[in-house]
C-alpha cells in the first residue's frame, strides 16, 4: 500500500517512517508537516493510506480526514486517547496512541491491508438479498451466503460498504450501515458507535466505554450510549 504521512512534529514523523520502513507491506511516498501539502500531494498521486495526528495548525486531522478521497484508508496516530471515539466520525481504520507499541502499530496496518483488499475487489454487485427471522442472504463474490442471524458477531460500516463479522469469515456487500440496521431485529443488533452495530448476545463484557465480544473490542461512542445500555439492560432484565 502506497502511504503518507502527516503529522506537524518532525519526531513524530521520524518514529512512524521507521516502522513503515520495517514493514513490507507499506511504501512510504511522502511525509508532510501539514494538511494542505499533504492534500497537494495526494490530488497528483495515488494514495492507499495515510497515518495521520490529529491536532495540527491550520486544518486538523479530523478536518483533513473528510476532505480525503474515499477510498484512502486513515490510521489516526496522535499523542491524545480521548478522540478516539471522534475517529469513527470519519471512518478512520484506526486510532494509534503515542508513543506506539510495534505490535499495535502491526494489527493497525493488518486491518489496514485487509480492508484495502476488500474495498480493491469489485464488490460493486454484492447485495444482501433477503432477511428474515433466522437469516440473512447476501449475494456477495458472485455466490449467495446464508448466514445465521445469531453466528454474526458485529457489523462494520467501511465506506460505502459493510463487513458482515461471524466466526469463519467477513462479508463485504454494498450497503449503508443504517440501511442494514433497519432491517435487523433491534432488540438484538445494538449500534454502538456510528461504524458499528453488534450482537449483543455475543458480548462478553463490558465497560462505560467498550463492549467485548472475542477477541474484538469495540468502542461506545458518546451519543449512543445511553440508548445502548437502555436497550442493552432491558433485554437482559425484562420486567417480570
Amino acid at each position: 500500500m502506497n502511504c503518507i504521512i502527516v503529522d506537524d512534529e518532525p519526531l513524530g514523523r521520524k518514529a512512524i517512517q521507521l516502522l513503515i520502513q520495517d514493514t513490507p507491506v507499506l511504501s512510504l511516498c511522502g511525509s508532510f508537516g501539514d494538511a494542505v501539502s499533504a492534500g497537494k500531494f495526494m490530488q497528483a498521486s495515488p494514495v492507499d493510506l495515510v497515518f495521520l495526528d490529529i491536532k495540527m495548525p491550520g486544518v486538523n486531522g479530523l478536518e483533513f480526514a473528510r476532505m480525503i478521497p474515499s477510498d484512502t484508508l486513515v490510521i489516526f496516530v496522535t499523542a491524545y486517547a480521548e478522540y478516539a471515539l471522534d475517529s469513527y466520525e470519519v471512518d478512520a481504520i484506526d486510532y494509534l496512541v503515542k508513543p506506539i507499541e510495534i505490535e499495535r502499530f502491526k494489527r493497525a496496518v493488518q486491518k489496514a491491508h485487509t480492508y484495502h483488499s476488500l474495498l480493491k475487489t469489485d464488490n460493486s454487485k454484492n447485495r444482501v438479498e433477503s432477511v428474515s427471522a433466522n437469516h440473512i442472504f447476501v449475494k456477495a463474490e458472485r455466490r449467495y451466503f446464508r448466514i445465521q442471524l445469531e453466528n454474526i458477531l458485529f457489523i462494520e460500516g467501511l465506506k460505502d460498504y459493510v463487513v458482515i463479522q461471524t466466526p469463519e469469515q467477513r462479508i463485504v456487500t454494498k450497503m449503508n450501515l443504517k440501511s442494514i440496521h433497519e432491517m435487523l431485529p433491534k432488540d438484538v443488533f445494538l449500534r454502538t458507535n456510528k461504524s458499528y452495530i453488534v450482537n449483543s448476545n455475543h458480548i462478553a463484557s463490558f465497560d462505560n466505554n467498550d463492549v467485548f465480544i472475542g477477541k474484538y473490542e469495540i468502542s461506545i461512542g458518546n451519543s449512543y450510549r445511553d440508548a445502548f445500555f437502555e436497550k442493552f439492560f432491558m433485554k437482559n432484565n425484562p420486567a417480570d
